[in-house]
């Protein structure tokens, strides 16, 4: 399956997803830069890691409109597989491809150091391979990453099964430990920590492989049906 990697102005982790899709999930992946218009025949999006421009006024709030992400709407309004990680999540959001914000960490300061993760919900395209409550412990590194909506969104995440993965200790605030979310059609998801980081024996861990050995093997079903 082919999976492009979103370059913005300020992306800093597109090379370690594109190194994990090529390298570690043996998948094709290539860049594709945020003036793009078309995101031509992928299987699925990452929209990685990093500062995108504008983030100085908020998280994503300028990058959202880049020509691609007009692109990536389409691409996940047409069922499309699509993976925001930790600025990317951000983005996401301000784009409206998912519900909530992500503000400033509850202590103010930048956290960067690995964290242990919950399953929430196998019943995503992004975590269909590992076992409900199964722990990963995967890195975290950004400043706003608490994850916040209205006492009524969390509840409808809840009932509906969308809170993907879950703090076992919070680092950030998030409302209700939320570490990733998925959108009402369950092809979006964003997450904070970052699963391209632990994907090599040689990074120190492989349990980042679970998020996107998932996304991989459910996007190449998708493209055999």
């Amino acid at each position: 399956m082919k999976i492009g990697i979103v370059v913005f102005p300020g992306s800093n982790c597109d090379h370690d997803a594109w190194y994990a899709v090529s390298q570690n999930l043996h998948q094709h992946a290539e860049f594709v830069w945020h003036e793009a218009v078309s995101l031509g025949n992928l299987d699925a999006v990452i929209l990685p890691g990093g500062f995108s421009y504008g983030d100085y006024l908020r998280c994503g709030a300028i990058a959202k409109f880049s020509p691609v992400m007009a692109a990536v709407k389409r691409f996940a309004a047409d069922g499309g597989l699509v993976l925001g990680v930790c600025n990317g999540f951000q983005v996401l959001t301000e784009a409206g491809l998912l519900p909530g914000a992500l503000v400033r960490n509850a202590n103010l300061k930048f956290v960067c150091r690995p964290v242990e993760l919950e399953v929430a919900t196998t019943n995503s395209p992004f975590t269909h391979t590992a076992k409900k409550g199964q722990r990963l412990t995967v890195p975290i590194a950004h400043g706003e990453g608490c994850y916040v909506a209205s006492v009524r969104l969390l509840d409808q995440l809840e009932e509906a099964d969308r809170i993907v993965l879950k703090y076992v200790e919070n680092p950030n605030g998030s409302l209700r430990n939320i570490a990733g979310v998925l959108n009402e059609q369950r092809n979006v998801m964003g997450m904070m920590p970052h699963p391209e980081r632990v994907a090599d024996p040689l990074m120190g861990g492989t349990d980042g492989l679970t998020i996107l050995q998932s996304l991989a093997h459910a996007g190449a079903a998708a493209f055999r049906s």
